[in-house]
């Protein structure tokens, strides 16, 4: 968000529904920040302008890295309610004992997620991330940054039924997000 750029970000020029951030790029090398990601051509030559092919991609592959720094235990948690109530309340228990991080908010979809694992530190004993999909295809680029090592399941419910063709491949796409882990 170019509104909240500090002086050493770098900005991802990520595109939604209704806007195009290549469009804020150059704004926010203006407010401060290192360098940005972009997906189109925006200014040739810049030096502070990284061309990826796909800025989401690059931000996730970045997260995904990013976590293959640590070895510590990794509680991820999907289903279709009750992600971040179970995410706050294992915080809750566990925080007296161990240094945690955790997704912030709900941060669980492919924007949150690589967000809430690039805040990881050295000093981070648990990490406690949540898992968001809305259709078939998802969960496998969030398995790939999160890496669990425990999996939780919540609930299988109504939530986002429209983005799959029955609750079975919804539950199928789910699960593919405790690949590798020791326990689910």
């Amino acid at each position: 968000d170019t509104r909240t750029i500090k002086p050493g970000n770098i900005f991802f020029a990520l595109k939604g529904d209704h806007f195009n951030g290549n469009t804020y790029a150059l704004n926010a090398l203006e407010a401060g920040a290192e360098f940005a990601v972009v997906d189109e051509d925006i200014e040739p030559g810049n030096p502070k302008l990284i061309p990826v092919a796909d800025v989401l991609n690059c931000l996730q592959d970045l997260a995904g890295y990013h976590r293959s720094q640590f070895d510590i235990p990794f509680i991820g948690i999907t289903g279709s309610n009750g992600k971040t109530i179970v995410k706050e309340w294992l915080y809750q228990l566990l925080n007296n004992n161990y240094h945690i991080v955790r997704s912030p908010k709900s941060y669980n979809s492919q924007v949150g997620v690589p967000l809430s694992v690039l805040n990881m530190e050295a000093a981070n004993e648990l990490a406690i991330f949540e898992a968001g999909i809305s259709t078939i295809g998802e969960m496998e680029n969030l398995q790939k940054i999160i890496q669990p090592t425990i999996g939780i399941l919540t609930n299988i419910g109504s939530a986002h039924d429209a983005g799959f063709s029955s609750r079975e491949e919804k539950l199928e796409e789910k699960l593919k997000l405790f690949t590798g882990c020791d326990a689910v």
